[in-house]
Parts: structure tokens; C-alpha cells; sequence
């Protein structure tokens, strides 16, 4: 099986087919898709002009979206190195288990669904690396009451999400799962009265 970087020359190569390039693009977002494959491609796909659809795109933009891509993952490979290095140190100090803190890193290892969008067509408009960014810096700061990526407000929580854990806050304004340590304890409760508002409307 090919790695990303494999498959991120494959992109790259001017002799490729162009419907190969584009395969290869689409096989990268299975080594890493952080809102998940189906929205990272919409978003790729938006943000680069390339119709999801063409078979054969233009091959400028697929580069950009890989390099999109590429600049996103190194952040994150960034963060999982200092993530290890962490518990490292931890496990020297006594520490075995994670905390809870640590929930959210697990669920994500590798890069998949680190920003998970439920609705493949609602995803944040800035450059992944940056939304990676701010959600890392969220997670390692203290609390908010607004979406560490966005600063939307309006969170709500989802009992039936295709992702784990399964049930979480949602950003309504960009479609992120958000992760619960980023949020306060208040703006949790905020988003579970928010759910049971729209139950008690919907009955």
C-alpha cells in the first residue's frame, strides 16, 4: 500500500495521467483527511477550483491542492511528534495512563478526522494548516465558549454523529466537531440545552 508521500509524487508527476494524478490526490486523503475524506476533498476542491467530478483537472491545481494539503500535515506531524514526546516525559514521571484531555488525540491518530465535519459540504473556508493551527493552540490554552477555529457561538450538541465518539458539540457555523477540552463547561451545556430545545421544537 502507498504511503502519502508516495502518492503525493504520483500528483507531482508530469507524466502521469491526469485521471492517475488526481486518483493519487483522492488515495492521499485516506493517509490524511483532518475533516474527514469527504470533506477534505470538498474543501480541496473548493479552495483550488477543481470540480470534484472532472476526472482530469487541470494540474496546477491539484499541486496547490496537495501542497494545501501537504502544509496541514506537517503541522499535524509537528504536533503528534511533541504529543509523544509529552508522554514520554510522562511515562518517565509515573504517568501511564493519558488523561481525558488526551481523548480527542487518540480518536484522531494519523491525521483522520481531526477537525471531523459531519456534513461533507459544511467545512471551514481557511487553509487547513491554519484551522489546525487554532485548534491545536485551543487545546493546549484554556477553555472557550466559542469554536476554537471559527469563534462561532453557536454550538450545538449531536447525539447521532457517523464519527467517534458519537455524540459531541457541533459548530453550526463551520461544520466542525468541536473537540469537548476546547470548550468551557458552560459552553457545553450551552449546546446540550440547545439540542434539547430543537427536540422539544421538532415534537
Amino acid at each position: 500500500m502507498a504511503g502519502f508521500r508516495s502518492l503525493a509524487r504520483q500528483v507531482r508527476d508530469p507524466r502521469g495521467d491526469l485521471a492517475l494524478r488526481r486518483y493519487s490526490l483522492r488515495k492521499c486523503l485516506e493517509r490524511f483527511a483532518p475533516y474527514g475524506h469527504r470533506a477534505t476533498w470538498d474543501h480541496l476542491c473548493a479552495r483550488h477550483g477543481i470540480d470534484p467530478e472532472d476526472r482530469a483537472p487541470d494540474p496546477g491545481r491539484l499541486i496547490r491542492a496537495l501542497e494545501e494539503l501537504e502544509e496541514a500535515r506537517a503541522v499535524w506531524l509537528a504536533y503528534e511528534a511533541g504529543f509523544a514526546e509529552r508522554r514520554r516525559r510522562e511515562k518517565h514521571d509515573g504517568l501511564r495512563r493519558p488523561g481525558s484531555f488526551d481523548d480527542w488525540h487518540r480518536r484522531t491518530w494519523g491525521g483522520n478526522g481531526i477537525a471531523h465535519c459531519e456534513d461533507p459540504e459544511v467545512h471551514p473556508s481557511a487553509p487547513l494548516s491554519e484551522v489546525l493551527r487554532r485548534l491545536i493552540a485551543a487545546l493546549g490554552g484554556t477553555p472557550r465558549a466559542a469554536c476554537p477555529v471559527c469563534r462561532g457561538i453557536d454550538i450545538v450538541w449531536r447525539q447521532d454523529l457517523d464519527h467517534a465518539p458519537g455524540a459531541g458539540p457541533v459548530c453550526t457555523d463551520c461544520g466542525i466537531v468541536v473537540p469537548r477540552p476546547a470548550l468551557t463547561p458552560g459552553a457545553l451545556n450551552a449546546a446540550r440545552s440547545a439540542r434539547t430545545r430543537e427536540l422539544a421544537s421538532a415534537a
